[in-house]
């Protein structure tokens, strides 16, 4: 392709199973003005994927970057919706979409994705993030499905290489805040994303999110000192201080959500087991978000550690 319209950036520790599949919906892309840059450890000297990704924008040649993780892929029509929206909305700095749980996902990665797609389980940025929600704006989204124009890309210096989880949160805020640019949210930019499974992968995976988010709310509160990424600390705040206080009014109410949650989930996907681990997976992503939050918030320099990675398979090891 001498001129694509796409740059599709795909940073990877090793070559896996989910990155064939990747490559596979690629290539039935119904929009095909595009290009595919796998940046792996070797290219880049790194496993930092910030790095990466930047190193991938480098040498990219298309109009737009789209950013998708080796774990996910896209729907068919993926570019050619994005393509439809940024010439329709030709100034906006970047577009987005939902990630939905793929089908051949198993049972305990299913309920992983139920808590990611659940109000209780993940609050309001979870919901529209993975699942199907009516178009709108947003200032911080995740790396898995996010598409940059590459002019706007560069004008805030690409991704913060300092950082990771978070380098696509600093993305979105210099893009917002620095530039005033808009980030548009629509429902048809769908990608498939392979969840960690539950109890311990999953969690490990919220551990990685809440420390990193509650040191951005120290530093950058802009986007990450918000009442829904500090519900979970206040949550397990309250659950350590039952003993001494005894006030189970709040707790009545936590349980009779995830009651009404779980009646939601079994309705939904007509499974007690899935429904099951999935309920008792949101108080354990609860506490173990609040209490990882709070560590972020209080920690003062946060270490960049690389994931752990299958030799035979290529996948991630945990979360």
């Amino acid at each position: 392709m001498i001129n694509p319209y796409f740059s599709i950036i795909i940073p990877i520790r090793k070559p896996n199973s989910y990155l064939k599949q990747t490559l596979k919906k690629l290539k039935h892309q119904t929009f095909k003005k595009f290009e595919v840059l796998v940046i792996t450890d070797i290219i880049s000297k790194s496993a930092n994927p910030a790095i990466k990704r930047n190193l991938g924008a480098k040498k990219a040649k298309g109009k737009y970057l789209a950013f998708i993780d080796d774990d996910s892929y896209p729907d068919k029509n993926w570019l050619k919706n994005i393509y439809t929206l940024t010439k329709k909305y030709p100034k906006y700095a970047g577009f987005c979409g939902p990630c939905l749980t793929p089908s051949d996902n198993n049972l305990f990665q299913k309920a992983s994705g139920l808590v990611w797609s659940s109000r209780l389980g993940s609050g309001g940025a979870g919901v529209y993030r993975n699942s199907i929600k009516p178009a709108r704006f947003v200032d911080d989204y995740p790396s898995v499905n996010l598409i940059i124009k590459k002019t706007d890309f560069w004008k805030v210096s690409g991704f913060d290489v300092n950082h990771w989880p978070g380098e696509d949160t600093l993305l979105c805020l210099k893009l917002t805040h620095q530039l005033n640019k808009k980030i548009h949210y629509h429902p048809s930019i769908l990608t498939y994303h392979h969840r960690r499974e539950v109890f311990t992968p999953h969690l490990k995976q919220i551990s990685r999110y809440a420390l990193h988010r509650g040191h951005f709310a120290k530093i950058y509160p802009s986007t990450s000192f918000r009442l829904g990424y500090l519900i979970p600390s206040f949550f397990t705040i309250y659950l350590l201080s039952l003993p001494i206080f005894k006030f189970f009014y709040p707790l009545y109410i936590y349980s009779f959500l995830l009651f009404i949650t779980f009646l939601t989930f079994l309705f939904k996907k007509n499974n007690f087991l899935i429904s099951i681990l999935a309920i008792l997976t949101i108080p354990l992503t609860h506490i173990t978000y609040g209490l990882f939050f709070i560590k972020g918030f209080l920690t003062k320099n946060l270490s960049f550690f690389p994931h752990k990675v299958n030799k035979q398979t290529g996948h991630y090891i945990g979360g």
